[in-house]
C-alpha cells in the first residue's frame, strides 16, 4: 500500500488586526477554520486556495506569500494532511454567491478571539498558521513550481 497525504490549502487573510475564519460543520460538530480545502486534480496550489476561499467565504483572495507547509496527523485518524498556507488579501465580496453547504458563517476575529475558540478549532493548524503569519513567516510564491 502506498502512503499518500491529503494535500490541502488554507488562507490567512488579515484586515485591521482581524483574521478571516469560517464556522463550518465537520463530523457533526461546529468548528472554526481558515477558508481551506483539498487540492483538486489538475489544479495549482494558488488556484486551489483562491477557489476554496471564494467557495467558503464569498471573497476573492489574492495570495502574496506562502506562510508555511505543515504536516499533521490527527491522533484519532490514520490520515496525514499536508497543508500549504498562504497569506494575502481579500477583495470583492460576492454577497449573492452561495457558500459551500457546510459553512455556517464567515467571521473576522482577532488573535485573542481565535484563542478563546481553541477547543473548537478544526485543527491545531488554524492557530499555528495565524501565529506563524504574525511572527513574519513569509516565503515567496516563486517556491511553488508547476511542471508540465
Amino acid at each position: 500500500m502506498v502512503w499518500a497525504p491529503h494535500v490541502t490549502v488554507a488562507c490567512v487573510a488579515e484586515c485591521e488586526g482581524r483574521f478571516l475564519l469560517v464556522e463550518e460543520e465537520a463530523d457533526g460538530h461546529l468548528v472554526y477554520n481558515q477558508p481551506a480545502g483539498h487540492l483538486e486534480p489538475g489544479e495549482s496550489l494558488i488556484e486551489a486556495v483562491t477557489r476554496e476561499t471564494r467557495e467558503e467565504s464569498g471573497l476573492s483572495f489574492a495570495p502574496t506569500h506562502l506562510v508555511g507547509v505543515y504536516r499533521w496527523s490527527p491522533p484519532e485518524s490514520a490520515r496525514t494532511y499536508l497543508r500549504f498556507c498562504f497569506a494575502g488579501s481579500t477583495t470583492t465580496a460576492e454577497p449573492d454567491r452561495p457558500l459551500d453547504p457546510e459553512i455556517r458563517r464567515v467571521l473576522w476575529l482577532t488573535r485573542s478571539e481565535v484563542n478563546t475558540l481553541l477547543p473548537h478549532l478544526r485543527s491545531p493548524l488554524v492557530l499555528r498558521c495565524i501565529d506563524d503569519y504574525l511572527r513574519g513567516s513569509r516565503h515567496s510564491l516563486e517556491l511553488l513550481c508547476d511542471v508540465g
